[in-house]
């Protein structure tokens, strides 16, 4: 894992959304893995400040998978993932949204559509470039301590502190967060050629300073990624407060 030390969210955006453009525009990557929720947004904005309006972006181009899925939200929730990344990101950069795939939740197999949808991106040729964010447990994805390192795609249960966490997008309303998803595995992201992991603000320094002080471990699904020779970590000065 590299590490990169940034002033603030927004050096932090704009330094992963480099990151983005070397895959997709440099090497050409053209199957990329999207991530939700808050930590991400500095980095859509940037991209599409770049790209957005280019009619001719490779961008157009990009597979997207979403790393999960609320199950038991209705179709056309505005919390919806699939929904989300839509309004948040890719109809903004033009990617069609049949280009913009995530697991089956509504499936009535979820077992079956969480093996379908590793099988899918395997088709699609794997993921060249994942963002993630760092929960503030270390979880990542819906991978909560104690997932297994060799998970695929899997329907995960939400810890009472995630939920807690989503609460903010279902109006402070932890009783509206659902309790289960269906979400890409560790061992489905550690396929991924490049992670782009993204940690800002004093709330993450916490888990920060726990996953750079820890050997591998499933009581702390982010150490997975220790070991991945494409990981880069990017963090501001408020989430490395606890570093030396």
């Amino acid at each position: 894992m590299n590490i990169h030390r940034l002033p603030d969210p927004a050096a932090v955006g704009r330094a992963a959304a480099d990151l983005v453009d070397a895959a997709v525009l440099d090497r050409g990557e053209r199957v990329v893995g999207l991530a939700t929720g808050s930590s991400p947004l500095e980095t859509y904005a940037e991209l599409v400040r770049r790209h957005g309006r280019d009619p001719h972006s490779p961008y157009r181009s990009v597979d997207a998978y979403l790393l999960d899925e609320y199950v038991g939200l209705p179709v056309g929730h505005p919390e919806r993932y699939a929904a989300v990344i839509r309004r948040e990101f890719t109809d903004a950069m033009g990617v069609a949204p049949h280009r913009v795939h995530g697991p089956d939740a509504d499936a009535p197999d979820l077992d079956e559509a969480s093996r379908a949808y590793d099988a899918a991106i395997e088709r699609a040729g794997g993921v060249g470039m994942q963002l993630l964010g760092l929960g503030s447990d270390g979880h990542i994805a819906f991978n909560a301590p104690g997932t297994p390192f060799d998970a695929g795609t899997h329907v995960a249960t939400l810890s009472e502190s995630t939920r807690r966490d989503n609460a903010r997008f279902f109006g402070g309303d932890v009783a509206s967060v659902p309790r289960t998803a269906l979400s890409q595995g560790i061992a489905t992201i550690l396929r991924a050629r490049s992670i782009v992991v993204i940690a800002t603000g004093a709330r993450k320094a916490d888990v920060v300073g726990r996953l750079l002080s820890s050997e591998p471990t499933e009581a702390l699904p982010a150490t997975a990624l220790l070991r991945h020779p494409g990981t880069v970590l990017l963090i501001d000065d408020a989430a490395a407060a606890h570093l030396p």
